[in-house]
């Protein structure tokens, strides 16, 4: 239970699937997920792209199979990374049942527009098979037509239908191992669909605000969107989806669990916006540390501000603390406790080793 009552979040229990190694749902960790943007055909530049998103914390990787040539390249790309790979497959099932027998871990479709009954069996067949799980992907931007028709427009309640009716399809096929998203570009949406299904079922979800834009306007709307529903227990797995390099996606995932102490890598720094009172240059100071210490994997905390108004206070709530001080005497915190003085030009250099310090000290 959380020490601090404000802080505590209750996680809805869902059910528990596989994929591949990485747990999803029940009480696993929410795993962060990203998706390739190279062909698929291009075996290199993709292995790549994932080796990078595994570096950086991705659990799970998306990659699109559009074509045959696709598919069959997974076999090749999945021998050469250590991460589950979802195919992305929209339309042609016989793209899905390629994806499983080459080595996906799941595959991502939308069984509605798969096709015929005896279709959607054949690829059940497949993931069954082959061991596969599968993402049920609903998005306000491809609704069936006959929803459209019914609500006029997207609306929670149209990809909560949309949801329902997939899910049934999995389950009328003695199919159980899927988790389910439904994704909008539009926040309030996107939140309420989420909301719905939740109430409704007990299937992992994948959450995420669809389209969000570049890597500031869409890190702010996923943060929103995907902040929101973590807060009221709700979501297993997440992506946010951005028009920047994929690695940012991850960054930007660790990120908003970082920031509802969900999850924690690398150094999670607080620091002041900066005012006339600083005593050091606070934003050159965090600009310079962050690229320092992006290569920091395990949890620390660290925080940096430019004077004494609360510099003591927040360096009592971090693992490592610097306070801003009069005569360029700025004041290094161990836990909370006074450590040594530093001046402004020593900085980076001294908070850099005590970070280094206590990352040994945690692994040891």
């Amino acid at each position: 239970m959380e020490i601090r009552p404000h802080r505590e979040i209750l996680r809805k229990k869902t059910r528990k699937i596989q994929v591949g190694k990485v747990t999803v749902g029940g009480n696993s960790v929410i795993s962060v997920q990203s998706m390739t943007n190279t062909l698929t055909t291009d075996t290199k530049s993709t292995i790549k792209q994932i080796n990078e998103l595994k570096e950086v914390g991705a659990d799970i990787v998306r990659v699109s199979c559009p074509d045959e040539e696709s598919t069959l390249n997974l076999k090749e790309i999945i021998k050469n990374v250590d991460v589950p790979i979802v195919a992305d497959i929209h339309f042609h099932y016989q793209r899905a049942i390629e994806a499983a027998k080459n080595g996906a871990s799941c595959l991502r479709i939308n069984p509605g527009n798969i096709g015929s009954r005896e279709r959607v069996l054949e690829v059940v067949k497949a993931a069954k098979d082959f061991n596969c799980s599968i993402r049920i992907g609903v998005n306000a931007g491809s609704l069936d037509k006959n929803l459209l028709e019914k609500f006029k427009e997207p609306c929670p309640e149209a990809l909560v239908e949309s949801a329902k009716y997939n899910i049934k399809l999995l389950e009328d096929n003695d199919f159980f191992n899927f988790k389910i998203s439904v994704k909008s570009s539009d926040v309030f949406l996107s939140i309420k669909a989420y909301e719905q299904l939740s109430a409704v079922c007990d299937y992992p979800l994948h959450l995420g605000i669809t389209e969000a834009g570049g890597l500031f306007t869409g890190s702010i709307k996923s943060s929103i969107g995907i902040g929101q529903l973590l807060m009221k227990g709700i979501g297993d797995t997440i992506r946010v989806s951005l028009s920047a390099d994929p690695v940012e996606e991850v960054k930007a995932g660790y990120e908003i669990l970082k920031s509802l102490n969900i999850r924690s890598r690398g150094v999670k720094i607080i620091s002041c916006p900066s005012c006339a009172r600083q005593a050091f240059p606070v934003i050159e100071t965090v600009k310079i540390l962050e690229k320092k210490l992006a290569h920091i994997k395990t949890p620390i905390t660290l925080s940096i501000i430019g004077c004494v108004v609360n510099g003591p206070g927040e360096a009592a709530q971090t693992e490592i603390g610097l306070t801003g001080g009069g005569n360029d005497s700025n004041l290094l915190y161990i836990s909370g406790i006074p450590h040594t003085k530093v001046a402004g030009e020593n900085i980076i250099k001294k908070v850099v080793k005590l970070v280094e310090e206590k990352v040994k000290e945690k692994n040891i």
